[in-house]
């Protein structure tokens, strides 16, 4: 049988260019599903539905996603054919932004769960081919020069769409929500062109790494992997107690006009964009581990001060904050995975860490629209105490699990506080390895 010839480079450039226009829909799609719905007339209730329910589904649907990939014959078929689907599904969130129809909400909700769950799907898929690509020793410079040029494109986005709707703020915003998913559409469906471009590295099936779901959980005791998990997914929960409702926070409560909300949400993407190079040369040289603990305690911090105040500028500052904080988290997630991981066990992996993850997300997000109308007002808002919970139960999160799992590749010891001094720039880390 004659080997087919893998070109990692042409696929990584091909990859870089789906990464593009994926991140141009994503400007779109993470940013201004919420106002929308909120546009659509969803309650609070609705609109932590809007967050919780996709993660759920899509998560589940990662039991699938081994499976599927051997029935289509490979990560690539799969990969295009999800994407397709996503982009149909953000044309169909066009349509029904222009009409002008009964229960919009709840359509609006079938389409973004399924949506999720193409993008669910993909992901244990797409996390395996690139981490077949990238070496080890490369993944922490590479996807933080990735996230970094991806991230400038979706801020772009996330601009242009805000000007958009504010510029159409005298003619009604429903022309202005139908532009932007039909263009979030077309991005995507370029993003699948690119797509299938991109070789696939053999990937055969190994016994070894056919364990079920329950198998898996079962080792929590002793499997380090497992126990990152746990803190992931418990600072997930945490974390999106709050999420989706710092945007109607701002829409709603502080009655921010859609100029002053894409202002802010810019401003934590171009931090990130600083960040994660940051991060990701930091994290080749300490490792994944130590930089998911400083970050990830600097998001634990977040909640707390939206409480203080909410001038425009303020804000700002915090949602700057919120960007290099979760940008390192997000890096040293992904790559922890691939170190941790062998090649044959990570499509499973990876989708179990999306199940559990998953799962936490929405129950974070239902539990948050169910006590976002049910807890009393502080300072005059309700979703202040939501808010304040979050960062409790974040606190909770780093304080018991972020110390019960270990880095798995040999990298430089630092203190915390040593290694903060260094991202900021304050004191960089030189000098040999030291024991």
């Amino acid at each position: 049988m004659v080997r087919k010839t893998i070109d990692v480079r042409e696929s990584l450039r091909a990859s870089f260019k789906d990464g593009i226009f994926a991140a141009l829909m994503g400007g779109v799609t993470d940013h201004y599903a919420i106002p929308l719905a909120l546009f659509l007339g969803a309650t609070v209730l609705q609109v932590g539905l809007v967050s919780a329910l996709p993660n759920l589904l899509s998560s589940l649907s990662q039991f699938l996603a081994v499976r599927v990939i051997y029935w289509l014959g490979g990560r690539v078929r799969l990969l295009v054919r999800l994407v397709f689907s996503q982009a149909s599904l953000f044309l169909g969130i066009a349509v029904l932004a222009a009409l002008a129809a009964p229960h919009r909400v709840e359509w609006l909700l079938v389409l973004v769960t399924l949506a999720a769950l193409c993008g669910g799907l993909a992901g244990p898929a797409w996390g395996s081919l690139m981490s077949d690509y990238i070496p080890a020793s490369k993944r922490g410079q590479y996807f933080g020069w990735r996230s970094s040029v991806l991230g400038a494109v979706s801020v772009g986005s996330v601009g242009v769409a805000g000007v958009l709707l504010y510029s159409l703020r005298q003619v009604g915003f429903r022309g202005g929500f139908v532009v932007l998913f039909c263009l979030a559409a077309i991005a995507r469906y370029v993003s699948a062109y690119f797509i299938k471009q991109m070789h696939e590295p053999p990937h055969k099936k190994d016994p070894a790494s056919d364990f079920t779901f329950l198998m898996f959980i079962a080792r929590f005791r002793e499997s380090n992997f497992l126990k990152f998990v746990v803190f992931a997914a418990t600072l997930n929960f945490a974390s999106f107690l709050a999420a989706p409702f710092f945007a109607v926070f701002m829409l709603r409560d502080l009655q921010f006009n859609y100029l002053t909300y894409m202002a802010l949400q810019v401003s934590a993407s171009l931090v990130a964009l600083v960040a994660l190079p940051l991060w990701g040369r930091h994290a080749d040289l300490v490792g994944n581990v130590r930089v998911l603990r400083l970050s990830s305690f600097l998001a634990v911090l977040i909640p707390f001060f939206w409480l203080l105040s909410h001038n425009p500028l303020y804000l700002m500052l915090v949602q700057m904050w919120a960007g290099f904080a979760w940008s390192g988290v997000t890096l040293t997630t992904g790559n922890f995975i691939y170190d941790a991981v062998t090649p044959h066990k990570r499509v499973r992996c990876i989708a179990y860490f999306n199940v559990i993850n998953g799962v936490a997300v929405f129950l974070g997000s239902a539990t948050g629209g169910l006590l976002a109308s049910r807890l009393p007002p502080l300072a005059g808002y309700q979703l202040l105490d939501l808010f304040l919970l979050s960062g409790f139960c974040r606190i909770f999160a780093y304080i018991f699990l972020s110390a019960r799992f270990r880095e798995v590749r040999h990298a430089r010891e630092v203190s915390i506080r040593e290694l903060f001094y260094s991202v900021v720039g304050i004191r960089p880390l030189v000098g040999p390895v030291q024991d």
